[in-house]
């Protein structure tokens, strides 16, 4: 009898033994994995950012551990660039890292206060990144209500539109208060007021007509050409 009980004993510290190994290197597995670093990131969808740029502001440059590193912070940190509209992330296996992003349409060059203006209520001033931007320069003054109004109105504009105009200049009249003078790289004027000014977006259709003739497009009332002499 005696014998059968130090032979339980045994078997029982073996178990316990056996138990606590496992639990050892469970947990320290579990450790190994939460400090393996970031092996892969992809970034996607970007036109005019490059991909430092969103590694720099994500502070992602230095690949952080990849089960530590939550993907709220990095949107967030991501988000609070100008040039950024929307951010999504994904982990996948083998530790890789998948960044989406919706670049910040720019609209104008806002020439009074020195900075870009975003289609999400952002802006910057020139650096390196918007300096590269071909979007048309506001060249003067509007009116606050009316500047809330024309950005309104510029968000509607595709972007190839936008690429074509050079310069903007608000040029109210007697008769109405909402009008602009667009300057066209091509060397044509386009008067438009607010509340026609996506009318643009067919400038290309209209161009098609003029037989390659320079002038001034009045969109703003008539919708008729003037050919310069």
């Amino acid at each position: 009898m005696a014998k059968k009980i130090v032979r339980k004993k045994k078997l029982k510290i073996f178990n316990f033994l056996i138990s606590l190994l496992i639990l050892i290197g469970l947990s320290f597995s579990v450790y190994i994995l939460f400090q393996m670093p970031i092996k892969n990131i992809i970034i996607k969808n970007t036109s005019y950012l490059n991909d430092d740029y969103i590694l720099e502001i994500g502070k992602l440059k230095n690949y952080p551990k990849f089960l530590l590193e939550r993907n709220k912070k990095i949107s967030a940190r991501i988000l609070q660039s100008p040039y950024v509209e929307k951010v999504s992330i994904k982990k996948k296996w083998d530790f890789l890292l998948e960044i989406t992003i919706v670049e910040n349409k720019p609209l104008f060059l806002d020439l009074n206060e020195n900075k870009y203006i975003f289609s999400k209520d952002k802006e910057t001033k020139e650096d390196e990144i918007s300096k590269n931007f071909r979007v048309p320069r506001l060249i003067n003054h509007v009116p606050d209500k009316k500047y809330e109004k024309f950005i309104k109105e510029m968000k509607k504009l595709k972007k190839d539109t936008l690429s074509k105009i050079s310069d903007i200049e608000y040029q109210p009249n007697e008769y109405d208060k909402d009008r602009f003078l667009l300057y066209m790289d091509d060397g044509n004027m386009v008067y438009l007021t607010l509340t026609k000014f996506k009318m643009i977006n067919h400038y290309n259709e209209v161009l098609s007509q003029l037989e390659n003739h320079k002038g001034i497009l009045y969109l703003d009332n008539g919708n008729h050409f003037q050919i310069k002499e």
